[in-house]
């Protein structure tokens, strides 16, 4: 046989036969190390132990202590397979169908009359704990299409015969057995069962699923699982979904009354007086915010003709977003086909091109908080993170291709400030560059990403690359927020599109008399107001800072006889610009404090007998078990500097 040269991460390479598998390289270089290994990375592509090698190749060979993803991917792979053999051992007349990894963990699709119960699943995790204990073998082979049909028909596994049917014709069917058990899989996986950790992984929840996403399609049962490397990691990330079932902004939304949902407008916000008072609060920030930054505000049609859409380019790339209005016209032969604006950006060319505009005009920076709205299907839809009516702090940075460096860095400081006010010290940056579907030549894309990355470093900041998710019309960054329970948040983005302009005929006179095309910067900071505020009432678990807080302060009393000095405090507070409000039930002090600290009410100032006739009020801070004694005047002080917006405190 051929000899063939492998080469070692530190440069060193040895001969071995042709077809030489990675586990038979791990055991010429140690015993503990073919033990150890869980797969190689042969010529920087992840490669199962067994899979031969045919040629001259750099290769890894890797352990649980090595890459984290690659061990990951493998781990919840091997689950997947093994909660579906333990599912067929427990139930052998159960189908069985796919089962990926998705992130955190893996889910696997069933087909079974009786619904699996909660008891289901943790039969499922004691039967896949004795699997992983008998640490079998991990094997696999290659078969011809014909003999997998055969196989799978006989088994009564017609899921496994429709998914080969839909495999291209040269591409190989590779067979993988995990014990007595067999799947279909493109693989790798582990070498043996034991290898999976048996106390990193749980079983989390049963779900409903169409067979291949078609609801005409058989109803299948969906179990899903999360797992990690070892014990630690699963009980940290158990701890942040509890968590985040607490700070849930849908239940936290209903415990303040902020806003609500309905069916009869899907995806649309019916905001509260509450809700509203932090929306408009958040809005007064930004509009004092983007005013000191250099922009002028506007605002723009919300139902716009066809025309322009196909203008932009907006109606072939992003029609099946966008909601479309057909209006009969008065003496028109046809109906008018408009468009809810799914975004503000063609708008705001039509603003700049009125007029002539020099080069001494840019950089022109378009703020608008435009309500826009995009068709989400109803199963992406999530509370008001995810909705088809929201508004934008959107804008638009009309400039030189000169200006390019510089407008980026000064958005970058722009938005940092405004994260550091809204309680988020650090941020991380991810670079999307051109997707498949996108308007433009290559030329044109090879200058806007070359232009945004430049303009990114020389602004001192790091990136990760995300390759592909750039909008239609230009690359673009986008701004990750990390919350207090580790979860990320893609906030703001910065896009560099030389496409809209040139589409739109917009120009501007140069120094040398002529027309030139703009640069158009598309801009937003928070993203959308109704995502943002989702995320802060998550991520401060519904305790938001006291100026953002749309009850800030309850003044209740202990007795009817503080009725009056009640009235009298909340007056004071009000003139002092603090959102004050009196409760004179007829109820106890406990059960008023208790339903207020439900409702996250910053402050609640008690007021009895003693504090009437010494003019003081006991004041109780939200998550605070002690009350402290205060004068009219002193609370009236301290509330009023903790109500002032963070740019004008």
């Amino acid at each position: 046989m051929a000899d063939i040269s492998l080469t070692f991460p530190d440069g060193n390479a040895r001969s071995y036969g042709k077809g030489v598998t990675p586990a038979e390289v791990a055991s010429s270089i140690s015993t503990s190390l073919a033990k150890k290994a869980i797969s190689a990375t042969v010529n920087g592509q992840h490669w199962d132990m067994q899979w031969p090698i045919d040629a001259d190749s750099e290769i890894a060979i890797n352990t649980m202590k090595d890459n984290d993803a690659e061990a990951l991917e493998l781990i919840r792979h091997d689950l997947a397979h093994i909660m579906a053999r333990a599912v067929q051992e427990i139930w052998p007349d159960v189908k069985v169908t796919i089962g990926p990894v998705i992130d955190n963990g893996w889910y696997y699709d069933f087909d079974r009359e009786e619904p699996f119960t909660p008891e289901d699943l943790g039969e499922i995790e004691k039967k896949m704990k004795e699997i992983i204990n008998r640490r079998d073998p991990v094997t696999t082979e290659i078969w011809e299409r014909d003999r997998a049909v055969a196989f799978y028909e006989a088994n009564n596994e017609p899921y496994k015969v429709e998914l080969i049917e839909a495999i291209p014709g040269d591409e190989p069917l590779r067979m993988y057995w995990h014990g007595h058990w067999q799947d279909l899989c493109r693989g790798p996986h582990l070498q043996h069962t034991g290898q999976v950790p048996a106390d990193a992984f749980k079983l989390m929840s049963v779900a409903g699923a169409y067979w291949r996403g078609d609801s005409d399609r058989a109803m299948l049962q969906r179990i899903y699982g999360v797992a990690f490397k070892n014990k630690e990691d699963l009980k940290k990330y158990l701890h942040m979904l509890e968590e985040a079932a607490k700070r849930d902004h849908r239940k936290l939304g209903r415990e303040m009354d902020l806003f609500h949902m309905q069916e009869e407008a899907p995806g649309q916000i019916f905001w509260h007086p509450n809700g509203w008072t932090i929306y408009t609060m958040l809005q007064d920030y930004m509009r004092r915010q983007q005013t000191r930054g250099g922009y002028v505000e506007v605002n723009t049609p919300q139902v716009v003709d066809r025309k322009l859409w196909e203008a932009s380019g907006h109606w072939d790339k992003y029609q099946e977003n966008m909601f479309i209005v057909e209006v009969d016209e008065e003496h028109a032969r046809e109906k008018a086909v408009n468009a809810l604006k799914p975004m503000n950006c063609p708008c705001h060319v039509q603003i700049f091109n009125q007029g002539l505009k020099s080069y001494r005009d840019l950089p022109l920076r378009m703020a608008e908080f435009g309500s826009c709205n995009r068709y989400e299907p109803s199963g992406a839809l999530h509370g008001i993170m995810r909705v088809r009516g929201f508004t934008q702090d959107d804008a638009h940075i009309f400039c030189t291709e000169a200006q390019i460096e510089d407008e980026t860095k000064k958005f970058i400081d722009f938005l940092s400030e405004i994260y550091r006010d809204l309680g988020f010290e650090n941020f991380s940056i991810k670079f999307s560059d051109r997707p498949d579907t996108r308007a433009g030549s290559d030329e044109v894309w090879d200058k806007s990403e070359s232009a945004l990355m430049a303009a990114t470093k020389a602004a001192g900041c790091d990136f990760d690359l995300n390759p592909g998710e750039g909008a239609f019309y230009g690359p673009k960054l986008e701004f990750v927020l990390t919350d207090a329970i580790g979860r990320d948040w893609q906030c703001g983005t910065l896009q560099v599109d030389f496409v809209l302009p040139e589409r739109l005929d917009a120009t501007y006179i140069g120094e040398d008399g002529a027309k030139h095309r703009p640069v158009m910067l598309h801009r937003a900071t928070l993203g959308s107001f109704e995502r943002f505020i989702g995320i802060l009432i998550e991520e401060h678990a519904g305790k938001l800072p006291f100026w953002l807080a749309p009850r800030q302060v309850v003044v209740a009393s202990i007795v009817s006889e503080a009725d009056d000095y009640v009235y009298e405090v909340v007056d004071a507070l009000k003139a002092a610009g603090v959102r004050a409000e009196a409760d004179t039930r007829n109820e106890k002090i406990n059960y008023k404090v208790r339903e207020h600290s439900v409702g996250k009410v910053p402050v609640i100032l008690a007021i009895g007998k003693r504090e009437v006739e010494e003019r003081t009020v006991s004041t109780r801070r939200l998550g605070e078990k002690q009350s402290k004694v205060q004068s009219i005047d002193e609370i009236v002080t301290e509330l009023a500097k903790e109500a002032s917006p963070p740019d004008l405190a």
